[in-house]
C-alpha cells in the first residue's frame, strides 16, 4: 500500500512538471529591449607607416559611453589651456615656387586650392617661412641689392624685390585663396657688400653695415607691404651658427642682441613697422644663444620670441626656453625630410616631434623645410641640399605626388586652424599625442603609436571614454 502511494505521488509531481515546461515552451518569447543606435561622436582620419592608408577618413563608428574598462586613457582636459597656434606650413622657397610654376595653369590651381584651400580636399596650410632673398633651395644666390664687386649702396638705392618677382606672384594667388595665411621671412645672408669676407658662404656682418641692414628689412617688409603681403615676423638670420651653406653668415649671439638693440628694434619702432622680430632660428642644442639674446635687457623688449630647428638638441628645449621666459613665444621653423629617408621612419619621427612635440613645448607654429621640388631634388644653389625632398614632388607640368611631408603638416593643418588653442592631454606609453580646442568648439587630438605592437586606448574626457585601437607606426587625428 506504501509504495503504490509512493508511486501515485511521484506520478503526479512528474506529471505537473510536464505541464509546467510545456505551458513554458507555447507561450511567447519575453522581446528583449532594443539595442541602443551606436553614436559616431568621433571623426577619424589615419595614416599608417607601411602607405596602405595615407590621411584617409575612417568609417568606423566611434561614440563616447559612460562605460569603463582596462584600457590606457589619454586623458583631455579642456579646461587647463595653453598656447595659441599660429599654423602649421612649410617654406615656400624660390625652387619651390620654380616648380609649381612649371605645371600647367589647371594643375597648378588645383594643387594650389589643394594646399591652401579650405574645402574637404585641402589641407588647409595656414603659415609659410620666406627666404629674405636667396635660400640654398633657389637656383642661384641673390638678394635684394647686389652690387659689382667694390661697390657699395648704404642708402640702398638700388634695392629691389624683382628678382623674387615669380615669389611674389605665386604669394599673391595663394592669399587670393587664404588671406588669413602669416608668413615669417628670414634671410641666409645680408648683401655680400655689407659682409666682411665678400662670400655668399659664412662670413659675418660688418659693424658699419648694422644700421643699414636694419634699413634693409624696413625696406622689405614695406615694399611687401605694398605688394599686398603682410611680413607677420622675421628672424635676423637664419642657421646663425652654420656657415658652411650656400648662402649663409655666420651672427653670434652677442651680435644678433646688439644688432636688435641697437639697430633693428629701434629702426622698426621709428618706422611704425608690427613685425614680430624673432630670434635666433636654429638648432635646439644650442640653447645658450637664444638666453644669451633675450637675456639683453635692451634687446628684450623688441623681441617677441625664439625660433628653433631640431637638427640637433631635444625638443624639450622649446619647453625649457619658455619656462625660462614665459612672456616670450617659441617657434619651430624648420624640419627637412631627406631623399634617402623611409616614409614610415619620417612619419613617426616627425609627428612625435616636430608636430607633437613642438606643441607640447609651447610652439605656436610647426613647419616642415621645403614645399616643393622636383625628381632630382631641385633646385638648390651650388653647394646647397641636394637631399632635401619637398612635400610635394613635381615630376611634369600635369604630374605632381605627395611626400611624407605632406602627410606630416597635413594630419595637424588640415584639422587645427589658426586661433585654436592647445588644452591639456595626459601622455600614455607609446601614444604621443596632443590636444587643441577649435574656435568652433571642436576638440582636436593628434596621437601618434611610436611602438611596435598595436595599442588599444581610450579618449577620455568629461568622465566619457570612446575606445579605440591604432597600429604600430600609424598616425591618427580625431575630431570630436
Amino acid at each position: 500500500m506504501f509504495l503504490k502511494k509512493s508511486y501515485l505521488f511521484i506520478w503526479a509531481i512528474a506529471s505537473m512538471i510536464a505541464m509546467a515546461y510545456c505551458s513554458r515552451s507555447t507561450s511567447s518569447p519575453t522581446p528583449e529591449p532594443p539595442k541602443p543606435t551606436p553614436t559616431n561622436d568621433v571623426e577619424v582620419w589615419l595614416t599608417k607607416g607601411d602607405q596602405s592608408v595615407k590621411l584617409q577618413k575612417q568609417n568606423t563608428i566611434l561614440g563616447f559611453t559612460a562605460n569603463s574598462n582596462s584600457y590606457q586613457n589619454i586623458q583631455i582636459d579642456e579646461s587647463q589651456t595653453y598656447q595659441t597656434v599660429d599654423g602649421f606650413g612649410y617654406t615656400l622657397t624660390g625652387g619651390s615656387v620654380e616648380v609649381i610654376n612649371s605645371l600647367t595653369a589647371a594643375r597648378k590651381q588645383e594643387l594650389l586650392q589643394e594646399l591652401f584651400g579650405s574645402n574637404s580636399n585641402s589641407i588647409s596650410i595656414s603659415y609659410l617661412r620666406l627666404s629674405i632673398g636667396a635660400s640654398d633651395l633657389n637656383s642661384s644666390v641673390f638678394s635684394y641689392n647686389d652690387l659689382p664687386a667694390g661697390e657699395t649702396d648704404p642708402t640702398l638705392s638700388k634695392f629691389s624685390l624683382e628678382k623674387d618677382r615669380p615669389l611674389i606672384d605665386l604669394l599673391k594667388q595663394i592669399l587670393a585663396i587664404n588671406p588669413n595665411i602669416k608668413i615669417m621671412a628670414t634671410p641666409w645672408s645680408a648683401p655680400l657688400w655689407m659682409k666682411d669676407n665678400g662670400s655668399s658662404m659664412g662670413g659675418s656682418l660688418k659693424e658699419e653695415y648694422f644700421g643699414v641692414y636694419a634699413q634693409y628689412f624696413v625696406k622689405y617688409i614695406t615694399a611687401m607691404k605694398n605688394e599686398g603681403i603682410t611680413i607677420d615676423a622675421i628672424t635676423p638670420q637664419n642657421e646663425p651658427l652654420n656657415l658652411k651653406n650656400n648662402p649663409s653668415m655666420v651672427m653670434t649671439a652677442e651680435k644678433q642682441a646688439e644688432f636688435i638693440r641697437k639697430h633693428l628694434g629701434p629702426a622698426f619702432k621709428t618706422a611704425n613697422i608690427s613685425t614680430k622680430i624673432v630670434a635666433f632660428d636654429h638648432n635646439c642644442d644650442t640653447p645658450y644663444y637664444p638666453i644669451a639674446v633675450l637675456s639683453d635687457k635692451e634687446a628684450n623688449p623688441y623681441i617677441d620670441g625664439t625660433a628653433f630647428h631640431l637638427y640637433g638638441g631635444f625638443i624639450t628645449a622649446l619647453g625649457d626656453i619658455k619656462a625660462t621666459f614665459p612672456n616670450k613665444n617659441v617657434y619651430f621653423t624648420e624640419q627637412w625630410t631627406s631623399s634617402t629617408g623611409d616614409f614610415g621612419g619620417d612619419l613617426k619621427w616627425h609627428l612625435k616631434n616636430v608636430i607633437i612635440g613642438s606643441m607640447r613645448n609651447w610652439s605656436k607654429i610647426a613647419l616642415e623645410w621645403n614645399l616643393a621640388n622636383n625628381s632630382q631634388f631641385k633646385p638648390h644653389t651650388e653647394g646647397g641640399c641636394n637631399m632635401c625632398k619637398g612635400a610635394i614632388t613635381i615630376n611634369s607640368s600635369e604630374n605632381f605626388e605627395r611626400n611624407v611631408g605632406y602627410y606630416i603638416i597635413a594630419h595637424a593643418s588640415k584639422f587645427v586652424p589658426q586661433n585654436s588653442v592647445r588644452i591639456a592631454s595626459s601622455q600614455s606609453g607609446n601614444l604621443n599625442n596632443v590636444a587643441f580646442k577649435r574656435a568652433d568648439g571642436k576638440i582636436v587630438l593628434i596621437v601618434e603609436n611610436d611602438g611596435g605592437a598595436p595599442e588599444t586606448f581610450n579618449i577620455k574626457i568629461n568622465g566619457k571614454i570612446a575606445t579605440t585601437s591604432l597600429d604600430a607606426g600609424a598616425v591618427a587625428t580625431y575630431i570630436f
